[in-house]
């Protein structure tokens, strides 16, 4: 073998060479190497000794071979088994002379294993989004990978300089440390790693890691190259993390925690900055073992302390305690502790992790909260009012004498019940909303007039004051209630009630009689006087006499019948529908008509009356003749003297269990939207009628109200007025 047939032979590049037929006629030892084969290759057909190559491969070998000079290519091939492999090939014809046979030469490589990296490269740069670019200060270019541009936001073919590049750079700090920067490394080579803000092409704020590495020429700068990262997510964790430990720390020393840490295996005790303010102690004076810690702790508790200590290593309870520790100047304090271990994959225990906390202002509360306690309880059994310490759940927990006589259940009786068992149906709901407010602090204590019912069943009215008492951690522990009896006080008031009640009916029923003798009488006293003229007149034929002397005879006993109306009132007490009686509507009508016959007459009204035979109402006799009679007479007194005729319409219907009767004229009427409020107000007056004193509605209202009914009014002014009065069916 000649020297250049061993360096052919021994180069590290894996070739073979092919006649004509795809045989085998030389190869490298390289590339026996890397496709694991023997030198009994030679001669072989090339596809034979290796049959799972490419199919591109196999063409540009015959495309080679048929005279084309060159071929390369890169492939990859999914083998049987599901496994890939690339292959980089180079291909070159082989032609000794224009007679000689066509022979190639082949480089082939596996570069799997390259092709993978690669893959894996371009892979991790788009999961971390980290791009590149170039700056060739030589030829003023810049050069931004694609993952540059997805970061900036920016189209594919988006074509950048510096002065954009430094743009996207958020104004203000971010923008002014990359200028610098980028002057730096220009000026004196000094690389870049550095985070700061960009807004990219579409507005976002983005948090990016930017490096920059210059390259120097004889002390120049011709090119700078970098990565560029978009690290938005970890940066706004972190930004949030610094915060909520800024936070922590603050409220830590405001809070007055310490945080300690123990090496258990190398007996080393680390303390923060509060830890020595909680204990009272220098830094420097503490050597950072357990025993260090221990010559604080209060003797007569580190026999317990210690025991705890020891149960939480070795994992039969939880690191939970409260313990004094003595300070230098002679001071003790209360700490409450806690704690977590930390153990390896064997678990054993490695580490004790935990907080202190001064509780020695909570702990003097507690104290003088146990002696309050004793003095309430004291207050309690001692006071004249009822007094009880009530559960979350309504039961009673103590309960004082006082109460115990107010409702008559003994002690024992007493705290198997709930306040709710024992109060009124329709008091608990708003005595469970106050208790609920109370819970969720909207009020700090609430004050309720309500009913209970004693052991007898008996109604007992209380004045109930609730009071929230809570425990050294600031949750509700039960609630404390006064109670007051007054259930002497609202009998007094419901018979004082009585009595007003009394005087007012009958007060009303004086108004409603005075009413009648005033009112009643005097139309009888005005029509006696009508008629009493008509007889004095000289001018009367003896016809007109007869009739007037008819008339006179009808009104006296119209008058008689009135006054014995008048006596019955004054028997009648209007307080309960029995009271009221079964009255014939139409006769009531015609004897009001025929005691007003003369009035009527004088001022030539005309009255239609439309009233079923036998309508009955319920009622008192007097009060209805006098609605009828106010009515009617109104009616007339309001009439409007510019109207050719006057009329008046009584008409009566029943309907259901009511009767209606209306009264209705063409007189001046009334302006409803001026006066419709003041209608049946005492001494209201709506015309310039001299004989008006605004007290006949309202004591027609009065009477009809007495009677159970309701009066209504439909008015116009200077169309008249309708009346509608709606009684109890007969």
């Amino acid at each position: 073998m000649t020297l250049s047939q061993s360096i052919f032979h021994n180069t590290s590049i894996p070739f073979a060479i092919l006649d004509a037929e795809s045989s085998f006629v030389d190869f490298s030892k390289q590339w026996l190497t890397q496709f694991h084969l023997n030198p009994e290759i030679e001669g072989k057909h090339f596809f034979e000794v290796m049959p799972t190559l490419p199919e591109e491969l196999k063409s540009d070998i015959k495309f080679c071979l048929e005279g084309i000079e060159h071929r390369s290519d890169s492939k990859r091939l999914i083998l049987a088994n599901g496994d890939s492999v690339w292959y980089d090939w180079k291909i070159s014809s082989m032609h000794e002379d224009s007679l000689s046979s066509p022979s190639v030469m082949v480089i082939l490589e596996n570069v799997t294993h390259k092709r993978r990296e690669e893959e894996l490269l371009i892979k991790s740069q788009e999961v971390a989004r980290i791009g590149g670019w170039e700056l060739d200060l030589i030829n003023d270019h810049i050069y931004w990978s694609k993952i540059t541009k997805e970061i900036h936001e920016v189209p594919e073919d988006y074509i950048p300089d510096l002065e954009k590049g430094i743009a996207f750079y958020k104004e203000g700090r971010s923008r002014e440390t990359i200028t610098r920067l980028v002057q730096q490394a220009i000026e004196s080579g000094k690389p870049w790693d550095t985070e700061l803000e960009i807004i990219t092409e579409k507005g976002n704020e983005l948090w990016v890691r930017a490096i920059g590495e210059p390259e120097m020429v004889n002390g120049k700068c011709v090119r700078i190259v970098g990565t560029f990262q978009d690290i938005n997510k970890r940066k706004l964790v972190e930004i949030g993390f610094n915060k909520i430990s800024e936070r922590l720390s603050v409220a830590t020393k405001t809070a007055g925690i310490g945080i300690w840490e123990y090496n258990i295996p190398k007996d080393e005790l680390f303390w923060d900055t509060n830890m020595y303010l909680l204990y009272g102690v220098k830094e420097t004076d503490f050597k950072g073992v357990y025993e260090a810690w221990e010559t604080c702790v209060h003797p007569d508790d580190i026999e317990q302390i210690n025991g705890e200590v020891q149960d939480a290593i070795s994992g039969t309870k939880d690191f939970d305690t409260i313990f004094r520790v003595n300070w230098p100047n002679g001071e003790f304090h209360w700490i409450k502790a806690e704690a977590t271990i930390v153990r390896d994959k064997q678990g054993k225990p490695i580490k004790m992790i935990g907080i202190n906390e001064d509780i020695t202002h909570l702990k003097t509360t507690e104290l003088q909260l146990l002696k309050s306690e004793e003095s309430l309880q004291g207050t309690l059994e001692n006071s004249s009012i009822g007094m009880a310490l009530v559960g979350k759940d309504g039961r009673f927990m103590n309960v004082n004498p006082s109460l115990c006589k107010s409702l008559g259940y003994s002690k024992k009786e007493l705290l198997s019940l709930t306040f709710q068992e024992i109060t009124h149906p329709e008091d608990l709901e708003i005595d469970l909303t106050y208790l609920r407010e109370l819970i969720q602090g909207k009020r700090s204590t609430y004050q309720i007039e309500k009913r209970y019912f004693n052991k007898n069943g008996e109604v007992v009215y209380i004045i109930l004051t609730v009071t929230a008492a809570r425990n050294i951690d600031g949750d509700i522990s039960h609630f404390i209630s006064q109670i007051v009896d007054i259930s002497a006080r609202i009998k007094a008031e419901k018979k004082l009630k009585g009595l007003l009640e009394l005087s007012t009916s009958q007060n009303n029923s004086l108004l409603n009689f005075a009413h009648i003798v005033s009112h009643n009488l005097r139309s009888h006293a005005a029509n006696l006087t009508m008629i009493s003229s008509f007889l004095n007149d000289e001018t009367l034929g003896e016809a007109e006499k007869k009739d007037s002397l008819g008339m006179l005879v009808r009104a006296s006993d119209g008058l008689n019948e009135t006054i014995t109306h008048l006596n019955e009132v004054v028997q009648v007490k209007l307080e309960t529908d029995k009271k009221l009686k079964s009255i014939q509507l139409p006769y009531i009508v015609q004897k009001v008509l025929m005691d007003i016959q003369a009035l009527i007459d004088k001022n030539d009204v005309e009255v239609s009356v439309d009233i079923p035979k036998q309508l009955e109402v319920k009622g008192v006799l007097a009060y209805l003749e006098s609605v009828v009679l106010n009515l009617v007479s109104n009616a007339i007194k309001y009439r409007d003297l510019e109207k050719p005729k006057s009329t008046i319409l009584i008409k009566a219907w029943k309907k259901e269990q009511n009767v209606y009767l209306q009264v209705k004229d063409n007189g001046l009427g009334i302006d409803l939207e001026k006066y419709g409020k003041k209608l049946f107000g005492m001494y209201k007056t709506f015309h310039r009628n001299k004989d008006a004193r605004g007290i006949g509605l309202f004591i027609t209202k009065n009477q009809i109200e007495t009677m159970g009914g309701q009066i209504s009014v439909e008015s116009e002014p200077m169309k008249g007025t309708s009346f509608k009065v709606t009684l109890l069916k007969g």
